[in-house]
Order: C-alpha cells, then structure tokens, then sequence
C-alpha cells in the first residue's frame, strides 16, 4: 500500500530550464543589462576597443567566433536537453503538442520572408536578404520572458523555446543552402558518422556521460569544419544522452541526462548568456542618416519581424488549434499565446548574422540591415513584453479538455 501511494505521490524531478523560467528573473535581468551595456561602449569612445576585443584572435577562431560558435553550443545543447525530456515527459509528450510549436515555426518563418520580398521586389539586388525577417533571437526572446516571471505559464515558455529551436534549425539549414559557398559534404559525412556513433551508444545502453562529451566535443570541432554553423552540434547531442525511465514512475535522477542538465545550469544562466549579450548586441549607429531607417531592406526587415512574426506564428498557431490539429499550451490564454507571438519577432542576433552572410560587400547594406533589424526586435519585444504583462492567465477552452 506505501509502494503503491509512493507512486502516486512522487513526482519527477525538477528540469533545469524549467526551474531556470520559473525562478526570479536575475539571469534575464543580467542578460539584458549586458546587452544594453555593449549598445553603449559601441556607441561611445570606447567602441574600437570593444570591437579589437571581439576581433581578436585566440588560437584559430575569433573572441567573437568563440562565443557564438563554442559557448552558445552549450546554451544549444541545455536547450536540446530540455527539449527531450518534454517530448518523453513534458508539454511536447502529445502528438498534438508537437504539432505547434513545429506549425508555429513554420509560418513564422514564411510570413516574414514574403512580406521582405514585397517591400524589395523592385531591387533585385536586394531579394538576397529575404531570410534576415525569418529567425527568432531564442536567448534574448527568453530572456523577456524571464523577466516576466510567472505571469507567464510555463507551457508556453516551452512552446517559445521548442518554436525558437524550430526556427533556429530552419534558419541554419537557410544559411547553409543559401549563404554557404564552403560546404565541406566530407566534413558533413564524418560529422553524420559521429551522430550515428552517439546514436549506437545510446541503443547499447552506454551511461557514461564522459564517452558522450567526448564524442560531442569532437562532433563540434567537425560540425564547425563541414561549414554548417556549429551550434547544431549541441541540439545533436542533447538527443543523444540516455533519459532513463520505468513505466509508471518518474524519470531517473540520476540519469546522464539530468546530471548534465544540472552541471550546465549556472553556467549558462549566468556565464554564457550575459556573455552572448555583450558580444552580439554591440551595434555602431554612427554615420547612418536618418532616411536609412526608410529604405526599402530596413523597412522590409522591420515589417518582416514585427508584422510578418506575429501574423505567422499566431495565424498558423490559430488555424492548428482551430482546425483540431493541435492543442493551446496548458494554462494559456490565447491573448498570452499571440503575446508570445509578437515576441518572436526579436531576431536580433541570428538576423543581424544572416544580414552579414547576404550582403558581404556592402556596409551600406550591412547598416541598413541593422537598423531595420534594431526597430523591428526593439518593437516586437516591447508590445510582446506589454501584452502578456497584461493578457489574464486563464485556460483556454481547447486547453481544458482532459
């Protein structure tokens, strides 16, 4: 009788990224204090110095290449992980569940680049920039998010981080076919050999966590040389570490993938995020005029985030829930749904990155990228931070049922 209301009454562990959106917004808070910090020194005396810091070399890549290629490979794979566990055990564990954020992505990623062809559709020149508008900024979307707190239900904090690794996904794989000139497909097949080598592990029931992070770094290192961006490489082995589970009882502890989740918690909450921020948010707004903001690639970019982001990720959301296709998230409201929407429009760093890939030669462009994405994110994450700081927590009547 005690086994039996034992089961009945434990509950499974805590996840990480869980605690991490529910808990006080300190890591939020510092994340955008960091953030605001580097728009400041770039814009002040101290800007060559901030931007020889991030050029400069530390072995083969950049201070810059390091943060956004190695450490936010780490924040990929915590992300990766907590993914998982909600697939097996979570928000995502339905089928109807994972309809969403997957259809969600989807049209946020199409009402975008449509509505940026629309605006440069005279200037052919421009068309190259169509995938800037298509990405969602997953660290700094969370990172309001955070700030929030718990007026936010945690199923929709989910559904934002499963749409921003959607969408992630989509804009790597963009990059690779559309802005990568290099593609190594033998770097690529080593790199396809080494998932299959993790894959292989976890099949045999292979539980040591240092074979995984062995051969994780290395899938790194390989993702990096075939050209494709090498953040993928953490989602890669985030799938690949064991979740232990017994029929009927809750996930295990002390499985590989729980003790992993708690290891990298503070470092990302803490390190790896503010340093993102510092490095990425640092954006010159010297020597642009006033009529850079009115041309047609910022305005393009700018409507793309704002307008494009909320009409396709709530649109599509909308038609799914509609439609029976999928499920409103757990506790949601559909306000605080097309809230978190509306934030999805903050692109900020995949945006600004892509601008860099589709417009090489010209810092004319370059700048006229980066104001377009500065007001669309900057917009899009006031109104989005506004709505669901105002949306009543209510259940939805699609989210009641069962």
């Amino acid at each position: 009788m005690s086994d039996g209301a034992e089961v009945k009454t434990r509950r499974p562990p805590a996840s990480v990224l869980r605690e991490l959106l529910d808990s006080e917004a300190s890591g939020g808070l510092i994340l955008m204090a960091a953030a605001v910090l580097a728009l400041l020194i770039a814009n002040s005396p101290f800007a060559d110095t901030y931007l020889r810091l991030l050029e400069s070399y530390a072995g083969p890549l950049s201070i810059l290449h390091w943060i956004n290629d190695g450490l936010m490979a780490l924040f990929f794979l915590l992300v990766g992980l907590e993914i998982k566990r909600e697939l097996l055990d979570g928000e995502l564990s339905t089928w109807s569940r994972r309809v969403l954020p997957g259809f969600s992505a989807a049209g946020g990623m199409i009402v975008p680049a449509i509505i940026y062809l629309a605006f440069n559709s005279g200037a052919p020149a421009n068309l190259r920039g169509w995938a800037i508008p298509t990405a969602t900024d997953i660290a700094f979307a969370l990172g309001v998010l955070m700030l929030l707190g718990p007026r936010v239900p945690v199923s929709l904090k989910v559904f934002l981080t499963a749409l921003a690794i959607i969408d992630d996904l989509g804009a790597v794989a963009i990059i690779a076919v559309f802005y990568t000139d290099e593609l190594s497909l033998l770097w690529l097949a080593v790199a396809a050999g080494i998932v299959a080598a993790l894959w292989c592990m976890n099949r045999a029931g292979v539980v040591r966590l240092a074979a995984y992070l062995a051969l994780g770094a290395l899938l790194w290192i390989v993702v990096l040389k075939s050209g494709v961006h090498a953040t993928l490489a953490g989602v890669a082995l985030a799938l690949a570490i064991p979740l232990r589970r017994t029929p009927g009882k809750p996930d295990d502890e002390h499985s590989p993938l729980h003790r992993l989740e708690h290891g990298l918690q503070p470092w990302v909450a803490y390190l790896v995020l503010p340093v993102f921020g510092f490095a990425n948010a640092g954006v010159s707004l010297a020597g642009m005029s006033g009529g850079a903001a009115f041309a047609d690639i910022p305005l393009g970019i700018a409507a793309g985030l704002f307008i494009g982001k909320q009409a396709g990720v709530f649109g599509f959301a909308w038609a799914a829930i509609r439609l029976g296709w999928a499920d409103c998230p757990r506790d949601a409201s559909m306000p605080q749904l097309y809230g978190v929407s509306v934030l999805c429009g903050v692109g900020f760093t995949m945006s600004l990155f892509i601008g860099l890939l589709a417009f090489p030669g010209s810092p004319l462009l370059q700048d006229e990228v980066k104001v377009g994405v500065l007001v669309g994110s900057l917009c899009s994450g006031l109104l989005g931070a506004a709505i669901l700081s105002l949306a009543r927590r209510e259940v939805a009547p699609s989210s009641r049922a069962g």
